[in-house]
């Protein structure tokens, strides 16, 4: 018996001669028998995932793969509106628009909103998350009424905002005149305008960023706050040396989700202003809209459309090398 597993072992594991058919060894292995019958079942799941997949393949290849590389293309040509001049003419799109005061006015709007709305817009929602989180009675009434302002499309606070600014009307220069204070023409002083909008965008948007702060400090584990009490800290040295230094990484995160959506503001101000007065609120992308549908250079506002890509490219891949680094 012991002879015959010996000769079988032989088998299997002696070379075969010169001209001789090699054996398959491994026909016999367990192993090999259940990669072989895995293997039609891993194909199978394979092309499920795909199936699986397909749609939105389909969605992501015909509404941002192909309009990304048609607009591209359309920068580069004459194309307008009605017709005339689609032939390619390289970057003189590009060219124009770089020289174009009315495009980089535009753009100072945008950046100028930016700045202006991303401060409060982090401040307030900080403040806000810190007096729910400390345990104001009735929680959920504050969170709800915090947050609701969130949930309303852009022309429900865009007409509510425009009554309240109403230099006659509006419940705002009513309160103003109540207190011995002049009125003010919110929507149509060319150096109030944009503040007005800032503050219809902080009331409307901030909601979101104080959800963000307040999942943040409640994931703080509340071992840092006993032992800090212990120590004879008070709340305000509790909030400047344990709670501020564990919302970095959500203040960054915040900082350029503001950035990123200030920058392509175009709805209230649309709708309040109209880019008014004087073009003094007209942000880029309305201007992009203006060139494009109302001047019927649809060549020409896809130029610009791909200088403000890039600005917010940069942007993007500025939080990308933040996070990273901070990750690291």
């Amino acid at each position: 018996m012991s002879s015959l597993a010996t000769s079988q072992g032989a088998e299997q594991t002696a070379p075969s001669l010169p001209g001789q058919p090699r054996r398959n060894q491994s026909r016999g292995n367990p192993s090999y028998k259940r990669q072989a019958q895995s293997s039609p079942r891993r194909t199978g799941n394979n092309l499920n995932g795909w199936g699986f997949a397909a749609p939105f393949l389909a969605f992501f290849l015909v509404f941002l793969v192909w309009p990304l590389l048609y607009g591209l293309y359309m920068s580069l040509t004459g194309k307008s509106l009605t017709g005339a001049n689609d032939s390619l003419i390289g970057l003189a799109n590009y060219a124009e628009a770089l020289a174009d005061a009315d495009m980089w006015h535009s753009l100072g709007n945008t950046l100028y909103f930016t700045v202006i709305s991303t401060v409060p817009l982090v401040l307030v929602a900080l403040v806000m998350a810190a007096l729910v989180n400390v345990g104001l009675p009735a929680q959920w009434l504050w969170r709800l009424s915090y947050f609701a302002p969130y949930l309303l499309a852009s022309t429900v606070v865009s007409l509510f905002f425009s009554w309240m600014y109403n230099p006659q009307l509006g419940l705002i220069n009513d309160s103003l005149a109540k207190i011995g204070l002049p009125k003010v023409a919110w929507l149509n002083d060319p150096n109030v305008a944009m503040w007005a909008i800032v503050i219809a965008t902080l009331w409307w948007t901030v909601g979101f960023n104080f959800l963000l702060y307040l999942a943040a400090m409640q994931n703080i584990p509340a071992q840092h706050y006993e032992a800090a009490s212990l120590d004879g800290a008070g709340a305000w040295r509790q909030f400047f040396s344990i709670t501020l230094p564990q919302l970095t990484p959500t203040t960054v995160m915040i900082v350029l989700l503001q950035i990123l959506a200030s920058l392509k503001i175009f709805d209230q101000v649309y709708q309040m202003t109209a880019g008014g007065p004087a073009g003094s609120t007209r942000p880029v992308v309305q201007y992009i809209f203006e060139t494009g549908f109302t001047g019927y250079r649809l060549g020409y506002s896809a130029a610009i459309s791909y200088i403000f890509f890039g600005l917010i490219v940069a942007v993007s891949a500025m939080q990308f090398f933040i996070t990273r680094r901070r990750s690291a």
